[in-house]
């Protein structure tokens, strides 16, 4: 039968971490050097949860030695790893040097400096309220749903728990503490699936700044909801 939610997460939870690391990437990891995509996840996880190092490492290394067999696979009984570019026999050997990098990282002490995400998996994984908000209010669709910007930021705002929204404020100024350019705010937001244009005359990052200041408003102050001006 398949694996329940809970004996996945046991087993493969944070193995599961380091392969969405890799969605977009190259797997050229070597054995003297790791990949941008294990540097991506090693620099996060180091900065947010160091304890799971230590659990990538050995659920790395455990499945690489006992892989599962086809009968495991077509019941769902096993983690399958989606196709990484690699060929089949190539797989086990580029799971032992993930965990080889893991474990050295961590005796040694060696962190990756903090740095602007460099993956598309390590920009949703800092600012993940921000990739709910980019994605969900300011898709491709925000035209057909809302006057303007402003009234999708305000729609977000009166379906949202004020404990999140406060959490997504906190994004935004430590993303803004990048001190990025305006390409590099341009090349942020559109990571985080933002699919529309910042409004004029503002650029994307004095937009994110001007959101992260309606929202910090009380909720009065910012005005009523949406369907209440309706």
């Amino acid at each position: 039968m398949p694996l329940s939610p809970l004996e996945h997460d046991r087993r493969y939870g944070e193995l599961d971490q380091v392969i969405r690391a890799y969605v977009g990437q190259l797997a050229d990891d070597t054995p003297d050097e790791p990949s941008e995509a294990l540097t991506a996840y090693l620099r996060h996880t180091w900065h947010t949860r160091p304890w799971a190092l230590a659990v990538a490492e050995r659920q790395l290394r455990e499945y690489a030695e006992h892989p599962p067999g086809r009968l495991r696979l077509k019941l769902g009984e096993f983690y399958v790893i989606p196709d990484i570019g690699l060929p089949e026999e190539d797989v086990q050997r580029w799971l032992h040097t993930l965990a080889d990098h893991i474990r050295s990282s961590v005796e040694e002490g060696r962190v990756p400096p903090p740095a602007p995400p460099s993956t598309h998996w390590e920009w949703h994984a800092r600012f993940p309220e921000l990739g709910q908000f980019l994605g969900g209010w300011f898709s491709q669709d925000m035209p057909d749903e809302f006057a303007d910007h402003h009234q999708a930021v305000a729609d977000y705002r009166s379906a949202t728990d004020p404990q999140v929204v406060a959490h997504l404020v906190g994004e935004v100024h430590e993303l803004l503490a990048l001190d990025l350019d305006e390409s590099g705010y341009a090349s942020a937001v559109a990571e985080l699936g933002m699919e529309v244009d910042a409004p004029a005359p503002y650029t994307p990052g004095a937009w994110l700044s001007h959101v992260a200041d309606l929202l910090a408003q009380p909720l009065a102050e910012y005005g009523p909801p949406r369907a209440e001006q309706e």
